[in-house]
């Protein structure tokens, strides 16, 4: 995933995270929030909690990954930040892709109607 679409400053993910909307899953949550950019933008936070530096690292790639083919299903002008769960280390690529799935079907509706995002950052 090229880095024009990954949040590199900790006030962005905080700001995703505070001012948000989020959809827990099993495996991450989901939190999303407009930054009034053409481009939608994506983080991840994975925790000492999940694992060592290897298994982070290796759960980062599977994320970046997952997010990488499912890139033009996403409106522009969002930033989105998957914190991964202690659960995703056991599970396979392709649960972590259904699960995503799942979270960007509950979140679409919200993500694609602008008045759904009035009052967020952004607008």
């Amino acid at each position: 995933m090229e880095r024009r679409y990954r949040l590199t400053h900790s006030a962005d993910f905080e700001r995703v995270r505070k001012q948000g909307r989020s959809w827990a899953q099993p495996l991450f949550v989901f939190s999303a929030s407009r930054n009034g950019l053409e481009r939608t933008r994506f983080g991840f936070i994975v925790s000492r909690r999940v694992g060592g530096a290897v298994v982070r690292n290796r759960v980062k790639r599977q994320l970046r990954e997952v997010v990488r083919r499912h890139l033009g299903e996403f409106p522009p002008g969002w930033d989105v930040v998957l914190v991964a769960r202690a659960p995703i280390v056991s599970a396979q690529f392709s649960e972590i892709e259904e699960a995503f799935n799942e979270a960007l079907r509950r979140a679409g509706p919200w993500l694609a109607a602008p008045e759904a995002a009035k009052g967020l950052p952004g607008e």
